[in-house]
């Protein structure tokens, strides 16, 4: 028998609203990634030639990255948003989602207060000028996203649906286990390429200039979702077949 541990990194910046400061904003990505081709790899990891690591330059460095901006971004605020934000890299996503299981299970603040979980995972290649924002059609998030995307032209980035409904994204990432507890969740995302969970998935090839406008744009929508006085609410039909459903 074999027991192993590996942490999640949580960080509060608290809200300044008196009474909406105990509800929170999760921005989450996860730090782990499929290790080494082999017996004790995973993910389907292969080694090209003599290269044997498979690299998460994209997979998730590039969400991982972006939390941590994110969190340096919001504690310049001044007045801070009257919401509480919460930064969440998760371990484990690669193994089947554990990290973020434990803390959906094991939340540090009364998860019935978390308005919203936007979740980013790949975010660091493909397209330019375009990211895929899976679950817009499960609750308002989608509509507050639209428009906020749409008064900020200067980023030049195009938020989209979910344009591989058979590769089941939804399912696949950190934000399920916060969707299927009742919250509502955006995910981030620019589809796998041809080094996905490969050798290749190596820090040059990442597109920084793009990631950023892709952060920049998560700030605004959560520091939108973060001041609104209504929280964020799921589509009926949505929550009956994802929530209820668990």
């Amino acid at each position: 028998l074999e027991r192993r541990s590996a942490p999640n990194v949580v960080a509060i910046l608290p809200g300044s609203d008196p009474k909406l400061k105990d509800e929170y904003v999760v921005f989450s990505a996860h730090m782990d990634h499929v290790g080494v081709a082999g017996p004790r790899g995973s993910g389907g990891c292969r080694a090209q030639g003599a290269d044997s690591i498979c690299n998460g330059a994209d997979d998730d460095g590039s969400g991982t990255v972006a939390v941590v901006e994110l969190a340096e971004a919001f504690a310049k605020l001044n007045p801070r948003p009257k919401r509480s934000l919460l930064f969440l890299n998760v371990s484990g996503e690669e193994k089947g989602l554990w990290g973020s299981e434990y803390f959906a299970d094991h939340p540090t603040v009364p998860l019935n207060n978390v308005v919203a979980d936007l979740n980013i995972d790949m975010v660091g290649r493909n397209w330019r000028d375009t990211i895929v924002a899976i679950g817009k059609e499960h609750s308002d998030l989608g509509a507050t996203l639209n428009r906020v995307a749409s008064e900020h032209p200067e980023l030049n980035m195009r938020p989209i649906d979910d344009i591989w409904p058979q590769e089941n994204f939804y399912f696949r990432s950190d934000h399920y286990n916060f969707a299927k507890k009742g919250v509502p969740i955006l995910f981030f995302f620019n589809g796998t390429h041809e080094d996905y969970h490969r050798p290749g998935d190596s820090p040059d090839k990442i597109d920084a200039e793009k990631e950023a406008r892709i952060a920049q744009l998560i700030f605004y929508l959560g520091l939108e979702v973060a001041n609104t006085a209504a929280r964020p609410k799921w589509n009926p039909d949505s929550y009956k077949g994802i929530v209820s459903a668990n």
